[in-house]
């Protein structure tokens, strides 16, 4: 008699991104952010005044879903753009005041979220499951 059916690794992994996936989006909800805001926010402390495209680029998405995000955080005051004076057809994008104090918050729910999500698991164990997880996408992008 065969036992139980092993799960494939790509279906336990998928299981696994999606709860943590949720988790983390709920972290960031919790601190008055979303991805989409913390990901804007750590590309500008990294390039404090950079293009619409520079944003795309460096967070992976397209120009559109950016400006469609850049839309809300001009609005709720954390973000500015204006005009490339070099070039007119491009926007530059920098952190507000208002910004740079909702990336300290974000930063702080990333940071306890990435502690919760470590407990339990020694520091070299961690480690290994980040050379892991590489390996995985390496797997499938390469």
């Amino acid at each position: 008699m065969a036992g139980p059916e092993r799960v494939p690794l790509g279906l336990r992994l998928a299981r696994a991104a999606k709860a943590v996936s949720r988790a983390f989006d709920d972290a960031l909800a919790e601190a008055g952010g979303s991805r989409p805001t913390w990901l804007v926010l750590v590309s500008l402390r990294n390039l404090p005044l950079a293009s619409q495209r520079e944003l795309a680029d460096a967070i992976g998405i397209r120009g559109p879903t950016l400006t469609h995000h850049l839309d809300v955080m001009e609005s709720a005051g954390l973000v500015t753009r204006r005009r490339d004076p070099g070039n007119r057809r491009a926007q530059l994008v920098e952190l507000t005041g208002a910004g740079d104090a909702m990336y300290f918050r974000l930063h702080d729910a990333v940071t306890a979220f990435d502690q919760r999500l470590r407990r339990g698991i020694p520091a070299p164990a961690a480690a290994e499951i980040e050379r892991y997880l590489d390996r995985l996408r390496d797997n499938v992008t390469k």
